[in-house]
Formats: C-alpha cells, structure tokens, sequence
C-alpha cells in the first residue's frame, strides 16, 4: 500500500505555476520545481506525470485565479467603467511584487518556442478570452447608447486585448504605473 500524499496539491501547482511564471516552459527545468514545489520526483511525476502536464495544470490554475479580473468585464453595469476597473486591477497585478512581473499567459506567449500545438492552443484560447470579453462588454455599450454605434468594436476589443498584454511586458521593464494608467485613460477616451 503506498502512503498518502502530504501535501495540499493546490499549493504546490501555485508554486510550479510561479517557477513557470518567472522562467519560462522551456528554461524550467525538474530540479526549478522540485525546489520550488518541495516534491520528490516521484511526488511530482505520480501527481502531474510530466512537466507538460504540470505546465497545462498550471496555466489552469493562473485562469482560475485570475478569474475575479475577468469578472469585472462580465459583471460590470457601465462598459467605461468595468473597462477601467479591469485596467487598473490589471495594472495592480501587473507590477505585484509578490508575483513574477507581467503575466504568465503573455510570458508564455512571448516564449512560445515549443511546437507543442496544446500550449499553442491554451495561449491562443486565452487571448481570444480575454478579446471576447471585451467585445461583449462594448456590444453592451453600443447597445445602452455609451459607446458609439459607428465604432467598431471587434477592432476595439482587439486592441484592448493588446493593451492588456502591452502592459505586462511593460511590467517587466519598467516601474511607473502612472504612465499605463495615462495611457489606459486615453483609450478610454477614444471609445
């Protein structure tokens, strides 16, 4: 009979999820998780099977976590408003000293060498997530006279996913939030 698992299986992939964060997919390697994760080997290869495997359950987990961001967008009752919110919680995150700078999914984007059509795939469905939402929410706009009829959205909702990801490698190199919160302010003002 083998033994019981000792640890919390949430707090470990948040951890994995970090190293992934900080390094990379390809630049992590088994002993960067370990360490980080405290496993034995075997821990980690009976719990997660491979390194690919981790590296997907961690790109759910950042989905998960991130959800209440998103929320924002869903939940919000004027589009300018939940749009700022949502840019200024982004922003908050973005430069979180208790996490690595920008983000994971735009990290993982950005060093997307793999030819690995799942992570491609994950990375991919991410980005058009997070353009859907911002579509829904301007369409809700047009539709409550707040955002102009003529304007087009799909071309909008594009372009706010891309100050999204803007502001995460941005996050990476420099540290003045207040030039983003100008720049997140201007192009609310052009919708």
């Amino acid at each position: 009979m083998g033994r019981a698992k000792e640890f919390d299986r949430e707090h470990v992939l948040h951890k994995a999820m970090l190293v992934f964060w900080e390094k990379g997919y390809e630049a992590t390697s088994i002993p960067d998780l370990l360490n980080a994760m405290g496993l034995s080997r075997s821990s980690l290869y009976e719990t997660f099977t491979d390194k690919e495997t981790l590296y997907v359950e961690a790109l759910q987990h950042y989905k998960k976590i991130g959800q209440n961001k998103k929320d924002l967008l869903v939940q919000a009752s004027s589009t300018k408003e939940g749009i700022r919110r949502y840019f200024e919680r982004h922003i908050d995150n973005a430069f979180d000293a208790n996490s690595p700078p920008g983000c994971l999914v735009t990290n993982a984007a950005i060093g997307l060498n793999s030819p690995d059509e799942q992570f491609r795939k994950l990375i991919r469905e991410r980005f058009e997530e997070l353009e859907r939402l911002f579509y829904e929410l301007l369409r809700k706009g047009q539709q409550t006279g707040e955002i102009d009829p003529k304007k087009d959205i799909k071309v909008l909702s594009i372009l706010l996913s891309n100050l999204n990801h803007s502001i995460n490698v941005v996050a990476k190199v420099k540290s003045d939030k207040k030039e983003l919160y100008d720049m997140v302010d201007t192009v609310i003002e052009m919708l």
